[in-house]
């Protein structure tokens, strides 16, 4: 059971990065930084915790969520809209998996807009995997 201090967020004006990384800054703060809800089963504990424990999050519309893929966590490449996700083969369609997103919506995509795509990588086969949400 954590026995620290409670701290509100507006308290907590920086975090350092390495603290993030080793695990030390969650447990400070019983902290996660993002969520690994809707994660594949075959994904090991281990990387889920690595991701939601040690690894920065990201602000998003809605409820931010990492994507996963060959049974790892996925490399985040940031906020996209329409030429970003649709440079990346296999993330146009994982959006029209992931949201059921057709190609008028798509294009629509901005990375500062109201419709939003994040834009991750597959860190074993390369695999573009892109999700969207919006205001």
């Amino acid at each position: 059971m954590y026995a620290g201090p409670v701290y509100a967020v507006e308290e907590v004006e920086f975090l350092c990065p390495w603290c993030i990384a080793d695990g030390s800054a969650a447990d400070q703060f019983d902290a996660d930084f993002t969520t690994a809800d809707g994660a594949p089963s075959d994904v090991p504990a281990a990387v889920l915790e690595e991701i939601v424990r040690r690894t920065p999050g990201f602000a998003g519309w809605q409820q931010e969520r990492w994507m996963f893929h060959c049974a790892d966590g996925a490399e985040f490449l940031g906020r996209a809209g329409w030429e970003e996700v649709s440079a990346l083969p296999g993330a146009v369609e994982s959006l029209r998996l992931d949201g059921g997103w057709d190609d008028a919506a798509m294009r629509n995509l901005s990375a500062d807009g109201d419709l939003t795509g994040y834009l991750f990588r597959c860190r074993h086969c390369g695999l573009g995997l892109a999700y969207a949400d919006c205001t």
